[in-house]
């Protein structure tokens, strides 16, 4: 009797879809906080899913646009008032 592993899946354009997913949320909330560190990541997880194919290819390209919304907060932010922070008040 001999024991043979299970057919494996194709995880890559599974790992192609969440990276998608991970992109837009964190190209979201680095709209809000720490888009010096969120926007970056944001960008390089939405280029790495586009390239890997993803069927998630909307949520990715949102990803990217919030990504480089993030950085173009950032630069507004320290031009306005030389901070890299929000502001109230």
């Amino acid at each position: 009797m001999e024991l043979t592993a299970p057919p494996r899946r194709r995880t890559g354009i599974r790992d192609a879809d969440g990276m998608a997913v991970a992109a837009f949320v964190l190209g979201l909330l680095g709209l809000l906080v720490l888009n010096i560190i969120l926007g970056p990541i944001a960008i390089g997880l939405a280029l790495l899913a586009l390239r890997r194919g993803t069927a998630r290819r909307g949520r990715a390209l949102l990803g990217l646009g919030l990504g480089i919304a993030d950085l173009v907060v950032l630069a507004v932010l320290a031009s306005a008032d030389g901070t890299l922070s929000w502001s109230f008040g």
